[in-house]
């Protein structure tokens, strides 16, 4: 009998390219028939087999007071009962930018986009207009949305499919990106000493997430801070992933680094489409209308996202909730690397505040070279057998995985010794 999955799936790949309206989702990279799913409540989602999963994606990121709660719900409810758009300011978009201006020291000013991918273009754009200089220089392995100069040597999606880069994107623009090694400072400071002078901006994720989880050295973030000030150029930290999902002030606050732009998404929609870029108010003011760099966007602001959004970060500023998720976190990780290190499988786990890595490796990776290394199909295989399990990790060696605060110690009780009785038999 054909499971409903693989009946959607064989449906959607007559009319969509691969089935999948983003690449990842396709499992290619694992093999296996991707899910469609129905229903998500707290830590719980179900397939359209009516299967029931501990989620550990949620939606990539957003879901960081679980799938469904109630607040959040009734917040977007209350917005869509008064209109689903009008294309014009409303009272609740002033309401997210103070409150996004006041939870992160770093931000003057702010605009509201709709995806991360538009933050970071236009934060792009922006640091070009403001300098007047057209270079970039972006990490080996660090994804930052689709567009065209961003997408050299990139992460997420391009490493699943084994295409760190994008057909299409003409070799002019990508000229104009330099690519360097993520961590490695030496390399930073030498590209700097050689063309400082054309480089507008360096754009980082301060957590690597999309080439799976890769935790920044303190003496890199030292020298993207540095070299930028030195040389004028523009630091842009993109925590689209980490924005209020590895602390309240984000990477920025976790490590004490202060950017020129920071780019957000993801949290700050509470699960719809929402994002925005924000910085110093020098640069911010050179967006039109009050400067020459031309942005916009007719769902911008859009009051039913916003109204998940603001309601979702008045959440998370609850006494300790940061210090609640980062020891569920913290349980998952240790749990499932003492769990394969009794089994002698080559294997570890990491995390920081709400988001962690799994690695088929003896130690965290570092680097992109060193994410490369690990043992991506005893990855493949961990995730079907956990999957089986009732489990649902990221489908690709190369994503950041995602605790909830709806997370139990039940829950990741569970996890644990589901990855325990599939590491004992490992071979």
């Amino acid at each position: 009998m054909t499971s409903h999955n693989q009946s959607l799936f064989d449906a959607s790949q007559k009319i969509i390219p691969g089935g999948v309206n983003s690449p990842v989702r396709a499992f290619r990279s694992v093999g296996g028939t991707p899910l469609f799913f129905q229903k998500g409540s707290g830590a719980t989602v179900w397939d359209a087999d009516g299967k029931r999963y501990t989620d550990y994606v949620g939606s990539w990121g957003p879901m960081i007071v679980g799938h469904c709660h109630p607040d959040v719900v009734r917040a977007v409810q209350d917005a869509a009962a008064n209109g689903l758009g009008f294309g014009a300011p409303t009272a609740a978009e002033l309401e997210i930018a103070e409150l996004l201006c006041r939870l992160l020291p770093s931000l003057e000013m702010v605009r509201m986009v709709s995806s991360g991918t538009e933050a970071t273009m236009t934060a792009i754009r922006l640091a070009r207009g403001f300098t007047g200089r057209s270079r970039i220089v972006k990490f080996e392995g660090c994804y930052h949305g689709h567009s065209d100069g961003l997408l050299v040597k990139a992460g997420s999606g391009a490493l699943t499919f084994g295409q760190p880069s994008s057909s299409g994107v003409p070799a002019e623009i990508a000229a104009l990106t330099t690519v360097l090694t993520y961590n490695d400072a030496a390399g930073l400071e030498r590209a700097f000493a050689e063309m400082g002078s054309e480089i507008a901006a360096v754009i980082v994720e301060p957590v690597a997430g999309n080439m799976n989880l890769v935790l920044p050295k303190p003496e890199f973030l030292a020298a993207l801070r540095k070299q930028c000030t030195e040389h004028g150029a523009v630091l842009i930290l993109d925590e689209v992933m980490t924005g209020f999902r590895v602390s309240m002030q984000g990477a920025q606050g976790y490590y004490g680094i202060k950017p020129d732009l920071v780019t957000l998404g993801k949290v700050m929609g509470g699960g719809l489409p929402a994002a925005a870029f924000g910085g110093r108010r020098d640069i911010m003011e050179c967006l039109a209308p009050l400067g020459a760099v031309y942005q916009a966007g007719t769902l911008s602001g859009n009051p039913v996202a916003v109204a998940a959004g603001l309601t979702t970060l008045k959440l998370v500023q609850a006494e300790g909730f940061y210090e609640r998720l980062s020891q569920r976190t913290r349980q998952l990780t240790e749990g499932l690397t003492a769990s394969a290190k009794k089994h002698g499988v080559a294997f570890c786990a990491q995390s920081v505040g709400g988001m962690f890595g799994l690695y088929f490796a003896v130690q965290p990776p570092t680097s992109y070279a060193e994410v490369m290394a690990c043992d991506a199909r005893a990855f493949n295989k961990f995730f079907h057998a956990m999957l089986d399990a009732g489990v649902y990790f990221a489908p690709s060696a190369f994503e950041a995985g995602f605790v909830s605060a709806a997370h139990t110690e039940a829950d990741i009780a569970a996890t644990i010794a589901a990855a325990d009785a599939i590491f004992s038999v490992w071979k």
